[in-house]
């Protein structure tokens, strides 16, 4: 998938789970759906790539995220981002919420032995605020919590 959207030049870097996990470079835990940040002004090519592998959209809550499945694969949640000229990107959030994505935040991980595009232990911990973390949160956040700990 990530080759496909490559392709289609649609600049994407992994987060949620999947994205710790990134960070960590192995799978920790099993993951429910892999979680994009994909450049808002390469979104309709990426739907499209991943059209051609098969998914389907399911859930449609944009701006803020889409979710697309493929029954054989499993499901990626897409999350449009705008990026500015200078490299740092803003995704909405709802009830006008925003998220931003500083440029310096957008790190390279290692899945499968594959590097990976992904976003930084720091600004993965900032998306873990606000809201009552499941146990795979918790999971997740410790393990996000050591890594940052280890670049000071």
């Amino acid at each position: 998938m990530l080759d496909a959207l490559a392709a289609a030049g649609c600049p994407c870097w992994i987060s949620g789970g999947w994205g710790v996990d990134a960070l960590v470079g192995r799978q920790t835990r099993p993951h429910r759906d892999l979680d994009l940040a994909v450049d808002a002004s390469r979104e309709a090519d990426a739907m499209r790539a991943l059209a051609a592998l098969g998914y389907t959209v399911e859930t449609d809550w944009r701006p803020v995220r889409v979710e697309v499945v493929e029954p054989g694969e499993g499901r990626v949640d897409v999350h449009p981002v705008a990026f500015d000229g200078t490299g740092d990107g803003r995704q909405a959030g709802l009830g006008g919420a925003w998220f931003d994505y500083p440029g310096a935040d957008l790190v390279t991980g290692t899945i499968a032995g594959r590097p990976v595009p992904c976003i930084s232990a720091g600004l993965q911990l900032t998306f873990h605020t606000g809201y009552e973390p499941r146990d795979v949160d918790v999971m997740d956040l410790r393990l996000l919590r050591d890594l940052a700990a280890r670049r000071w």
